[in-house]
């Protein structure tokens, strides 16, 4: 019996026959890892009360594999920084997304975490990719809570192609030197 493809959906492409199916493995890795999301809200002003609203029965986020939200950076694999980051802040930042065990993503949530929002003073980080590097950015100040729902499928399609061993890759580790982060 010849295999034949098929497409599951939502899914990657799959070969399948009489009782059973074959894909590959970075895709599958990349599908359960899309789905079970576990976010650090490192929220400091008005776009963390959106996030709230988001987390909330009308909107629901457990519908897309991230309502278990993660307290310590060790137990995450989503950053969500929300809110103004004051300078001296910044530090602080850097070591929770050390502390993140890999794979990890970043999502900078509102005006202030993408670019300094309308503090464009001495003591404002004017965006967090400054001292990390951002995934997905999501606009609005405050964004609303479908812009946020709308961030997170961005890092969902990022985590579903993302190859395994991207992470090892000469590429990553020269971004990471960018950033003055090591391994």
């Amino acid at each position: 019996m010849a295999l034949k493809p098929t497409i599951v959906p939502d899914g990657p492409e799959m070969y399948s026959g009489e009782g059973f199916g074959l894909m590959q493995l970075d895709k599958v890795v990349g599908l359960a890892r899309a789905n079970s999301l576990w976010p650090l809200p490192f929220a400091t002003s008005c776009c963390g009360i959106e996030f709230m609203a988001t987390m909330a029965a009308g909107y629901d986020i457990g519908r897309f594999g991230a309502e278990r939200l993660s307290f310590s950076p060790r137990q995450a694999d989503l950053l969500m920084v929300m809110g103004t980051i004051a300078k001296k802040m910044g530090p602080i930042l850097k070591h929770v997304y050390v502390q993140m065990a890999e794979p990890k993503w970043v999502m900078a949530v509102g005006a202030c975490a993408s670019s300094g929002g309308i503090f464009d003073t001495y003591s404002v980080l004017q965006g967090i990719d400054k001292i990390i590097p951002v995934d997905v950015y999501v606009p609005g100040c405050a964004p609303s809570p479908e812009a946020i729902l709308d961030g997170i499928l961005r890092v969902q399609d990022l985590v579903k192609s993302e190859p395994i061993r991207r992470r090892e890759s000469p590429e990553y580790a020269q971004l990471l030197e960018q950033y003055q982060i090591g391994k």
